[in-house]
């Protein structure tokens, strides 16, 4: 098979995909013929050519897929003028401290924000895929230790943690003040995004 026709088969594939897809999964395409390093390369090939569309490639924590470019959310939205979900502040206090300082616990979230962290805040986030329980503290009672999930990063577009916005406000050790408006912001923006074409 020539390159062209491989770089069609994959562009058809991440275009009709419901979730993000691996190079492994992408080299079953070609019964293996194809090395990982070629569909790589074929991939960036693929990014530069959609560069300047409506559509781009993107790698994410869990494998690759095609999205709407962040010029196009206000269009796009007038097609679903349904409000994106909005989240509290203590939900994005709560991410954004779980995000930077991971692994914690939820007595270690409370004592960075200075507040009790309802159940209700977790329970969000938790349904909404970003937060899992890793692991237990060997401590009394043996609470549970909060991190990100591939979800998370996904949901915002980063494949790997060192990806977040740095922090930029002087005493901003939990990242709190500073990721909150950003991670609102990026959640707005996912929840514009319309999924994929059906296939």
């Amino acid at each position: 098979m020539n390159t062209s026709e491989a770089k069609k088969v994959l562009e058809t594939a991440l275009l009709c995909a419901e979730e993000p897809l691996t190079v492994v999964e992408l080299r079953r395409l070609f019964e293996d013929e194809l090395n990982a390093d070629t569909i790589r390369a074929l991939l960036d090939e693929i990014r530069r050519d959609w560069s300047g569309r409506g559509l781009e490639l993107m790698a994410l924590a869990t494998g690759w897929r095609f999205q709407s470019r962040a010029d196009m959310y206000p269009y796009l939205a007038r097609l679903n003028p349904e409000k994106p979900p909005r989240y509290s502040r203590a939900v994005m206090e709560t991410l954004a401290i779980i995000a930077y300082r991971q692994p914690v616990t939820r007595g270690d979230i409370e004592e960075i924000r200075g507040v009790t962290v309802s159940t209700q805040v977790i329970k969000s986030l938790e349904d909404r895929g970003w937060i899992d329980v890793i692991g237990h503290r060997d401590a009394p009672g043996r609470p549970g230790l909060y991190a990100t999930t591939k979800a998370f990063l996904d949901d915002l577009a980063l494949r790997s943690l060192e990806e977040l916005p740095p922090l930029t406000e002087p005493g901003a050790e939990d990242g709190s003040a500073a990721l909150a408006p950003l991670l609102e912001q990026k959640v707005i923006d996912f929840a514009q995004t319309p999924p994929p074409p059906a296939a």
